[in-house]
């Protein structure tokens, strides 16, 4: 067993603070951008058009993640408390609000572009195919964050009594041990990241468009669905938590297109 004393404060110099958080969260990142600048490299695609979208992507990913932690977990909170809607370095991103914000901003950058005079997303690249490549390093961004909510002492656990119990001291007064969760869905999301992975460079070629990406959906959902019963979480009438229940739209929206996909 252990006990999280681990300071969440990386380095302090004068009023600027930079948290192991923020830290791990900009490697996510860009981690995330090599990869799709690399498949892109493979695929022939425009390198610039890479790059272009990992920018978009991260910035309507991120606000997509931060809106998602204000309005679906605690909006009351911060809006009484106005000024740490900003403070992402703090913790807080939601993973439903990051999936719709990066929907989202995929769409608007193609409707710009489309408006620009191009067609939508630069020549012959479909948004199928799109998809299919920007999907692919998001569990792996969300592995790091994780570890970020590790170093944060958030997103706890349900006590227990199991070898690898971990107590987090900042999260309570009185500190028990508690289900490492943050570092379940770390290697949850590592393995996910692995394995669309391999599953896209062996068999890219058979895939129908949009596999992936549904794939990743249904099992990302699906374990996320799972591990909030680990979690020290607010339930709700329902008997399930905030994080589930956003969770399910997904679950049933790929698993559907991935039923039909194959009977197809």
């Amino acid at each position: 067993m252990f006990t999280n004393t681990l300071n969440p404060i990386l380095l302090s110099l004068g009023p600027l603070t930079v948290r192991w958080y923020g830290l791990f969260l900009a490697i996510g990142v860009t981690l995330a951008i090599l990869i799709i600048t690399k498949l892109f490299k493979e695929k022939k695609y425009s390198v610039d058009l890479a790059l272009d979208l990992g920018i978009w992507l991260t910035i309507g990913g991120l606000l997509g993640a931060r809106l998602g932690e204000i309005l679906f977990y605690e909006p009351a909170y911060y809006f009484s408390n106005p000024i740490e809607m900003i403070f992402i370095n703090h913790g807080g991103l939601s993973s439903h609000g990051m999936t719709i914000g990066l929907i989202l901003t995929l769409l608007l950058f193609s409707k710009i572009k489309s408006a620009q005079g191009g067609s939508a997303l630069g020549g012959k690249i479909s948004i199928k195919q799109y998809l299919d490549i920007l999907i692919i390093p998001i569990p792996l961004l969300a592995a790091f964050i994780r570890i970020g909510n590790f170093f944060n002492s958030e997103i706890v656990g349900k006590p227990t009594n199991l070898p690898w119990g971990v107590k987090f001291p900042f999260y309570e007064t009185i500190p028990v041990f508690r289900h490492p969760s943050q570092l379940y869905e770390s290697l949850i999301s590592l393995s996910l990241f692995i394995s669309i992975y391999f599953i896209y460079k062996k068999y890219n070629r058979k895939l129908p468009p949009l596999f992936i990406t549904n794939l990743f959906f249904l099992l990302y959902f699906s374990s996320r669905f799972l591990i909030e019963f680990l979690k020290a979480d607010y339930q709700t009438s329902l008997g399930l938590t905030m994080g589930q229940i956003l969770s399910v739209p997904f679950i049933v929206f790929s698993a559907f297109f991935l039923i039909r996909q194959q009977k197809n």
